[in-house]
């Protein structure tokens, strides 16, 4: 079976994206799924660039037993859409810059990562950079709930194990 290849963005890859490829690999992580993806995080815009995810993210994630601060922040490259097979977008600003950016034959791929967890009755995951400790958490609950919906989706569709 070929590797599923999953890039997580948001604007600066410092807050949102990162903590989502932290979530989504430990939760592949525990299901002993891990050999069967790929997972990359980055930003559409260049503030960034190899810096470590936000101390603030590293440090809620931490709290839930994921770790953020290997990860270094990059921009969003052309190869990227033809690279990875889903591209999903924190919200509206990133998935708009995305599409544009994005060729008319890979546009499928870019998708919004919390349409996996339409529990949650959003579409955005908020950008938690500018408020306090809440908004990380609520970010952690969102990229938790949208990848366990997104793993989910991808068993049912037959292009992952399900392992008990």
């Amino acid at each position: 079976m070929e590797k599923i290849k999953v890039l997580f963005v948001c604007m600066g890859n410092i807050c949102r994206s990162p903590t989502a490829e932290g979530v989504f690999s430990k939760l592949i992580k525990e299901r002993s799924l891990d050999d069967h993806f790929v997972i990359d995080s980055a930003g559409t815009h260049a503030y960034h660039i190899d810096e470590a995810p936000d101390l603030r993210a590293q440090s809620a994630a931490r709290d839930r037993g994921v770790e953020l601060n290997n990860l270094r922040a990059r921009k969003v490259v052309f190869g990227d859409f033809e690279d990875f097979d889903f591209v999903l977008a924190m919200d509206d600003d990133n998935y708009s810059v995305l599409i544009k950016a994005c060729p008319e034959q890979h546009q499928h791929k870019v998708r919004y990562f919390l349409d996996f967890a339409p529990q949650l009755q959003e579409r955005q995951v908020p950008d938690p950079y500018y408020g306090g400790k809440y908004g990380f958490e609520r970010v952690l609950d969102m990229a938790e709930a949208a990848s366990a919906g997104f793993l989910e989706s991808l068993q049912q569709a037959g292009q992952v194990p399900v392992y008990e």
